[in-house]
Order: C-alpha cells, then structure tokens, then sequence
C-alpha cells in the first residue's frame, strides 16, 4: 500500500514535523488493523476554532466549533470489500480530515493526557469515518466504531483505561 498524505495548515502557528509524523502514524495504523490495502491519498487540514465553525456551519448547519470533521469522497456500504476507490477514477483519493488544534489542546486537558494523545484519537476517530464508520446512526454503529478506535490507539501504545 502507498500512502499519500497532503497537510494543509490553516493556523498561525508551526506545525512541526513530529506532529505531521503523528497524524500520519495515526492513519497508518488504522489503515494496519482495518486490514485496508489499496493505495490512498488524502488531505489532513490543521486549523482552529474560527475555521472549523466556518466549515461546521456550511456543511453540517451547525455555527459552532468542532474537534474534528471528515469529508469522505464516497459514501461505502460495503461489508467486507475495500472501497473501490481505485476504481472511480479519482486517484485513490480517499477523501479530507479536518483537525482543530485548539479543541485538541482542550479536550486533551480536560481528559488529562497528552495533546499527541487528543490529536492521533482525533485523526483515527476521522480515519473511521473515512472508511464508513458512523457512529450517528445508532447504539451499534457507536459502539462497533468505539471499539475500533480502542483497537486502533492500543496498536499505537496510545490507549486509555477507561
């Protein structure tokens, strides 16, 4: 599998490289224990709480800040194929992750880890959605997509005992 991974940064601040080497551990893994192969590209966009309000509001109709949005390019109700995304002539693309670093720092302290920690749940939490997971749509849905994502941040050594 090829990875590609575009980062945008929409903040004022530096993004380090170390960050950008978590986010992309943080899909690789998901993509490991999602047994998913296909080659990919996708956009991972850092932004605040003033940009994720703007694009909360356009897209979903809700005017306020977000910790994280998805933008799959396909919706997949498949049951155990890989999306055929090589198959739709988009170059593999499989679609855009929108981080809040500033809901990241907070949601990190107010659950007492790391924000690394809040930043590599919020790319997977993503990741998942990407791949057709919804937790919206119901008690199981939710809990099969807890469940992967403890899945996920254990492989990566990043789990917390809840």
């Amino acid at each position: 599998m090829k990875l590609t991974v575009y980062f945008e940064n929409q903040t004022e601040e530096k993004i380090t490289y170390k960050l950008k080497i978590l986010i992309r551990r943080a899909i690789e893994k998901t993509l490991t224990c999602e047994q998913y192969g296909n080659d990919l590209q996708l956009s991972v966009t850092l932004t605040n709480d003033a940009g994720i309000q703007e694009l909360n509001a356009r897209f979903r109709g809700i005017d306020a800040p977000t910790d994280v949005l998805s933008f799959p390019l396909f919706d997949y109700e498949g049951d155990c194929d890989e999306p055929p995304i090589d198959e739709l002539g988009m170059d593999n693309m499989l679609g855009d992750i929108v981080l809040n670093l500033d809901r990241a720092r907070a949601q990190a302290e107010e659950f007492g880890h790391s924000t690394d920690r809040e930043v590599a749940f919020l790319t997977v939490h993503s990741m998942l959605h990407l791949l057709g997971y919804d937790h919206e749509i119901g008690e199981q849905d939710e809990a099969e997509m807890r469940e992967r994502q403890r899945d996920v941040m254990k492989a990566m050594g990043l789990a917390v005992e809840s």
